[in-house]
């Protein structure tokens, strides 16, 4: 199947839209196209700090176009996840707005009192205190989810402890392993497009990263694009077992002539 054939697209947002807060050649184009023609759409990011708001505010800076009902992040899938789970349940929750936002609009509770789940997300400073809240809930039978796996995060400085590294610190306190809702879970681009409404046959998904994009998208049975302008590379692309569907230097050989 070529690209052609796709007419709905999941696509990631750094590396793949946007780099170092600027956007990416073609990405303003593709974005254009796709709500010129009426494609259905979702740009997708394993980040749980921001609500789509803030996100969609920071692509227009960029000159990116994306409404916020445009916008899939991790936060999200988590809440729909759990809303499916346990309708009107509780959780305790490590985590920014974008998450804390997503699960109350899910209908969840925030509660430290025997919450149904500790859900960690991302934030930019992780309370020892809450840490040790989640730990010991867990260990009093809440279940233990989790954003996505990321062990660290970028930063100007450089890399920063995650979603990840936290919830292994966690593990290792509680002997329990939480449910990652983000990718590579193939469940996140599965909710993405029942928000779409839209079938795996006909949906191709556009990410830079084999590890996490690519095979979360070949286990959703995706169109699988894998971009060069973020994290992969070429030489990269042989060491892994799974090959994506098409490899392309950027989003702007998506672009229709």
């Amino acid at each position: 199947m070529s690209e052609r054939a796709i007419d709905c697209w999941l696509t990631d947002m750094d590396g793949v839209l946007i780099g170092e807060d600027r956007a990416l050649p073609g990405a303003v184009e593709l974005i254009d196209q796709w709500r010129a023609n009426g494609t259905p759409f979702l740009v997708l990011t394993n980040n749980s700090i921001y609500t789509p708001r803030d996100l969609s505010a920071r692509l227009t800076r960029l000159g990116i176009d994306v409404p916020e009902d445009r916008l899939w992040t991790s936060a999200l899938a988590t809440a729909a996840f759990l809303r499916d789970q346990a309708p009107g349940g509780s959780a305790f929750v490590i985590g920014e707005a974008g998450l804390t936002t997503a699960l109350h609009e899910a209908g969840f509770v925030m509660t430290d009192i025997a919450p149904d789940f500790v859900v960690l997300g991302e934030t930019r400073s992780y309370s020892f205190e809450a840490i040790t809240r989640a730990i010991r809930l867990i260990n009093g039978g809440a279940r233990f989810i989790a954003t996505n796996p990321d062990v660290t995060g970028p930063s100007p400085e450089g890399p920063l402890p995650a979603t990840g590294a936290v919830a292994a610190l966690i593990t290792a306190a509680t002997k329990r392993e939480p449910y990652y809702v983000g990718k590579p879970n193939p469940m996140m681009f599965r909710s993405a497009m029942n928000k779409l409404g839209t079938h795996s046959e006909r949906t191709g998904m556009i990410g830079d990263r084999m590890d996490t994009d690519v095979i979360a998208g070949i286990e959703a049975g995706l169109h699988t694009v894998l971009v060069m302008t973020g994290i992969a590379t070429r030489d990269e692309i042989e060491r892994y077992p799974f090959r994506p569907r098409e490899v392309l230097n950027s989003v702007a050989e998506l672009l229709e002539k």
